[in-house]
């Protein structure tokens, strides 16, 4: 195969026969690569550590191969199939074996984003052109700006839909026979550096996009904070319309000015205070943009209100910054204000994201699991000052420190949980020693929430709120962010209906602190 061929394919129309295609890993994300190559008519092998059944056993009826074993070597099926390009689930580290293979050997490397773009076109428009594509990114706040912006776009009349990282795959969307007019695409900062490793003669360029903050995450993978940033940074790339910066994180601005974007594309700034021209803000307690319209040097129009949106549950200053990103990129492709306002009369948050799981006897139980490294919980701190707060978990090589200075003297408590305990506690004794901490030391996934109910209503009043704020990823010892919120749910449940949740009688038990 020739270079030449690979710059052919940027159509569902190109020829894709017989090209032969090594995706890694067999995923959600890895299946729908492979359903899509074989769709397509190339030559698919799927090479995987493990596989669903469901996976393993549709593969063959869609006419595609399978190795599966251990990939701490390269697998010699792999080799001896030659690839001609490699589709990588986002999975893959940098480090990984198989992906230093792959870039040794100068084999061309993809992501299901480059894959999804490039055949983007099976479904069009009425005009026959492709969706347009909406981009968000950021440490936090990812999935609540992707399902607001696609919200605001269905009631602007706009056949849009939420994909990528928040659960449904780009390639599985671009695929629908329905079309659709707007993708709002949530990538994670693994996809983004997949993309950022492309020289495509068609590269991907959103109508606008959006990275939301930045803060340590997934440094793990990375392998610095600097890897992190740049990664994140290439959800700017080749914008056409708006790259809409969060005015509150430097870094964000940074991104934006050092973007290789299309000549007119703008950069629109967002933050809670009054805003500038071409950016969007709140003016005593009222929402407005000053971006999208033709008189922004002395006008502005409302969005919605502080006071409605409070109605909503959705008045907490990250959900405010989440608004105005998502509003900002939904109006840079057209949405009118009005749809803005509607589709925030009827938002909901997703479960496990500040949701609010029993309020009894006066106390308040937030369940916000999601909230899986530091930065999403200042965040969630912030909404409640003064929480009991439940902290703890896997911190992917994350420094703790820098959040329990911040905000570990205003709780009332900490119930610390997890495999990694000990640099959390060590926090609180040097930064909020005053605090009373109680350390859960259990193993066992089925007493963790009991045990951390039991201590946190023996030491809560009327008027308090329990707060789950993890800072941490789940997988130490919960099937995932969502089961370790259900969990606390249930725990929560349980304690009112046996009717004992009031019980103030803070005490440690063998192996809490």
């Amino acid at each position: 195969m020739t270079d030449d061929r690979l710059t052919s394919l940027t159509s569902w129309y190109a020829d894709w026969k017989g090209l032969r295609v090594a995706v890694l890993g067999l995923s959600v994300t890895g299946f729908s690569a492979a359903d899509t190559l074989a769709e397509l008519g190339a030559d698919v092998l799927v090479v995987t550590e493990s596989a669903a059944e469901e996976y393993a056993r549709l593969l063959p009826v869609i006419g595609v191969r399978a190795w599966t074993g251990s990939l701490e070597a390269v697998p010699e099926d792999l080799a001896a199939f030659a690839p001609e390009v490699v589709v990588a689930s986002p999975g893959f580290a940098p480090d990984h074996p198989l992906i230093r293979w792959v870039r040794e050997s100068g084999i061309p490397l993809w992501g299901d984003i480059e894959l999804a773009w490039r055949v983007r076109d099976k479904v069009t428009r009425e005009d026959g052109s492709a969706a347009d594509w909406l981009l968000i990114t950021g440490t936090n706040g990812k999935t609540t700006t992707t399902r607001m912006a696609a919200t605001m776009l269905v009631a602007a009349g706009v056949r849009a839909a939420p994909v990528g990282n928040i659960g449904t795959p780009v390639l599985d969307a671009v695929r629908d026979p329905s079309g659709f007019d707007v993708l709002v695409v949530e990538l994670s900062s693994h996809q983004l550096w997949y993309l950022g490793l492309q020289e495509s003669p068609d590269p991907v360029s959103p109508a606008a996009s959006v990275c939301l903050n930045l803060a340590d995450d997934h440094l793990e993978w990375h392998g610095s904070f600097q890897g992190y940033r740049d990664a994140k940074a290439h959800v700017y790339d080749h914008t056409r319309i708006a790259c809409v910066y969060n005015k509150a994180d430097e870094a964000t601005r940074l991104m934006v000015e050092e973007a290789d974007v299309v000549e007119g594309a703008r950069a629109i700034g967002f933050d809670l205070g009054v805003p500038g021209p071409s950016d969007l803000g709140v003016v005593d307690g009222i929402v407005v943009d000053r971006a999208f319209l033709d008189d922004r040097r002395t006008s502005a129009l409302e969005l919605t209100t502080l006071a409605d949106l409070d109605a909503q549950g959705l008045a907490a200053p990250h959900l405010v910054s989440n608004i105005l990103a998502a509003a900002a990129l939904a109006r840079a492709v057209g949405a009118p204000p009005a749809a803005v306002r509607d589709a925030l009369t009827t938002f909901a948050l997703d479960p496990h994201r500040m949701q609010v799981v029993a309020v009894t006897d006066g106390v308040t139980w937030v369940d916000d699991s999601k909230a899986t490294n530091p930065h999403a919980a200042h965040s969630s701190l912030a909404a409640y000052p003064g929480a009991v707060w439940v902290v703890g978990g896997l911190l992917k090589g994350v420094d703790i420190s820098e959040l329990v200075a911040a905000r570990g003297p205003g709780a009332k408590a900490v119930i610390v949980i997890g495999t990694d305990r000990a640099p959390l506690v060590a926090a609180f004794e040097r930064h909020a020693p005053a605090v009373p901490v109680f350390e859960v030391a259990s193993d066992d996934t089925e007493e963790v929430m009991a045990r951390v109910v039991e201590l946190a209503a023996g030491v809560v009043a009327d008027g308090d709120v329990v707060l789950l704020a993890p800072a941490a990823a789940s997988f130490d010892q919960f099937a995932s962010y969502a089961d370790r919120g259900r969990r606390f749910a249930a725990a929560v449940q349980e304690r009112i209906a046996k009717g004992d949740q009031g019980e103030h009688d803070a005490h440690t038990a063998p192996g809490d602190r």
